[in-house]
């Protein structure tokens, strides 16, 4: 893999470990949420963040 890619697999695991480190009770309270939503919610939430991650990376990659 290259360098970029390794560098933002590590700002990925900095940027999902703020919110447990900052609020854990916070945290725990909506991943308890997330737990109850129905597959289909989870899924159209896994598909915005992706594209609104995609967008990113081509916002910054031009």
């Amino acid at each position: 893999m290259s360098d970029a890619l390794w560098l933002a697999l590590a700002l990925l695991l900095v940027l999902e470990g703020m919110l447990p480190f900052a609020a854990p009770a916070l945290w725990r309270q909506a991943m308890l949420r997330l737990t109850q939503l129905p597959d289909a919610q989870l899924r159209v939430f896994g598909l915005v963040a992706m594209a609104a991650g995609l967008l990113g990376v081509l916002l910054l990659r031009h």
